[in-house]
């Protein structure tokens, strides 16, 4: 049997083996643009859990199980990370209510999870992170009929998942062809070795990097005491976590009662706990209708008005832009907001004109969390908020902020930028969700999209012998052609991408493209347009992507 320390070492120790061997599993990725983000997804993910899991002193494995549980929920980066969140949500339900777990419920757990991946990818892929769980749950549920120990499970668990890890290039044409194995798949071999180590062999993996500690007030539901002009209503910043007993009832008739007795309410619940917050002048009713639901930790209680004073002059100095957005209550007189998810200042600021009411930084190379987009979401104070990813690799982590939010969330499939805009464009405020929602996404496949960038690593892709530092052109996220000079691939690409009936071509040009080279590039375009093109270019400032181009 496996007990709660044993396993909270086993995810403290999987994390780090993790974050030690990120930039390997980084490398995997087949594709050369500089995306190859695999193995830091996985690991920003796995160690968002790690100051939770340190805290608990003689915990349960579905203590454990739950915490690790709730926080990669929360920390979840890219598809990978999403996925890998998943495979330990299902370990949490598996394990739930047990002290202690031995090899049968381990093999269970694990297959939980591995059906939630599944169900969570809307076309999965064999050859993955997904087959590699998959053929691992099914290898220990064989292992535990037998009536083999944890352990024993355990070591059939990582075994199976090596093998079926070396299988992956049989399975995915494009990693034989570039001599890899899958890197989501291999990071999830990383995890599993971590985690054996301790419950063989006793020795937890240290980390091997200094990660800084989280800013104080990091939290979602940080105390926004001196981050106000207006005069205080409520003296009282109240947070606590009820640990939820049976049939306790439904968590929104305690947020009602909340908002009764003051505001700047939130009430985020899951299988085991309600995280609540308030401001209010009385506390002590606050704590007293919550103990109906259950047992109360964390408790914290402070005077804004004291704070306020203390703290208005250094708040004034801070920079607007690195502080997280604040939480905002619904309101029922702003039935939408949009959510963007941008980078480089020149896009962010083209969302906000067209009407974002939060913008979240990312992109390529640096995908938010599933808790970046739960505050920004939280921070718009709309009944309905429609949220644009606008790039492939984060609408898993935006989807999954759906459940964690206290009003409506809507994730709308926009893999890039110029579908984001295009988006943005064909928003009616007049109009009902759903006729919004059709309209929305009939404007994404209205609009192709152009990249230019560079490979990050020499490789052999789809046809192209691909040198690191090279041009790479990117036609609707898909290879064209490579390149050496800036200024042609710009005219290739943007001649290629014209349709019969193209009437606009619009370019973004990034941080590392100056001035003067865009209007080399814009002179350049133009001369090789039909007159009936119009030609517009914008400083997006974006990093990776020399150009962004949107043709319409």
């Amino acid at each position: 049997m496996i007990e709660g320390k044993l396993l909270r070492d086993a995810y403290i120790s999987a994390a780090n083996n993790i974050g030690n061997k990120r930039q390997e599993v980084d490398a995997l990725n087949v594709f050369p643009v500089p995306d190859g983000d695999t193995g830091t997804n996985m690991s920003m993910t796995m160690s968002a859990s790690v100051r939770e899991l340190e805290k608990m002193e003689d915990p349960t494995v579905a203590a454990v199980a739950q915490t690790a549980a709730s926080a990669l929920l929360r920390g979840a980066r890219g598809n990978s990370g999403v996925i890998l969140s998943l495979l330990f949500r299902g370990f949490a339900k598996g394990l739930a209510g047990k002290t202690a777990a031995d090899g049968a419920d381990f093999a269970n757990a694990l297959t939980l999870g591995v059906e939630a991946a599944y169900k969570a990818v809307m076309k999965p892929t064999e050859g993955t992170i997904l087959t590699v769980s998959r053929v691992a749950a099914e290898r220990a549920k064989e292992k535990a009929k037998q009536g083999a120990g944890a352990i024993a499970v355990w070591e059939e668990i990582l075994a199976a998942a090596g093998e079926a890890l070396e299988q992956t290039p049989e399975l995915l044409p494009v990693l034989k062809k570039a001599g890899v194995v899958d890197a989501g798949g291999r990071g999830l071999v990383v995890i599993f070795e971590g985690m054996i180590s301790v419950l063989r062999d006793g020795v937890l993996i240290a980390s091997e990097e200094q990660k800084p500690s989280a800013p104080e007030g990091s939290d979602a539901f940080r105390n926004a005491a001196g981050e106000f002009d207006g005069d205080i209503r409520f003296t009282y910043c109240t947070e606590f976590i009820v640990e939820k007993k049976d049939g306790c009832g439904d968590s929104l008739k305690l947020r009602a009662y909340l908002e009764s007795i003051g505001d700047c309410v939130v009430v985020v619940d899951d299988d085991e706990i309600i995280k609540c917050h308030v401001h209010t002048n009385n506390p002590g009713k606050a704590l007293e209708e919550a103990i109906r639901y259950g047992m109360l930790s964390k408790m914290k209680i402070e005077n804004m008005q004291e704070q306020h004073a203390q703290r208005k002059a250094s708040v004034a100095s801070q920079n607007k832009k690195a502080r997280e957005p604040e939480y905002a209550p619904v309101d029922p007189n702003i039935p939408y907001g949009i959510v963007a998810v941008a980078a480089g200042d020149g896009l962010q600021a083209l969302f906000r004109d067209l009407g974002a009411a939060g913008i979240v930084s990312g992109g390529q190379t640096m995908n938010p969390s599933t808790d970046d987009i739960l505050k920004a979401v939280q921070s718009v104070p709309a009944q309905n908020v429609i949220v644009l990813p606008n790039n492939k690799n984060i609408i898993m982590a935006a989807e999954q902020a759906i459940g964690l939010a206290d009003r409506k969330v809507c994730v709308l499939p926009t893999r890039t930028v110029p579908q984001g805009i295009a988006a943005m464009l064909a928003f009616d405020p007049d109009s009902e969700l759903e006729d919004n929602q059709m309209g929305m996404t009939n404007a994404i496949a209205s609009v192709s999209t152009g990249q230019i960038t560079f490979a990050a690593r020499d490789s052999d892709f789809d046809g192209h012998e691909i040198k690191a530092g090279e041009l790479l052109a990117l036609d609707n996220g898909k290879l064209a052609f490579t390149s050496r000079d800036l200024n042609r691939a710009c005219v290739k690409l943007v001649r290629q991408m014209l349709s019969w009936d193209s009437s606009f071509v619009t370019m973004y040009y990034g941080s590392d493209v100056t001035e003067e080279q865009a209007a080399e590039v814009e002179a350049a375009v133009k001369a090789k347009l039909p007159d009936s093109v119009e030609l517009t270019m914008l400083s997006g400032g974006q990093p990776v992507y020399y150009f962004i181009i949107a043709v319409e």
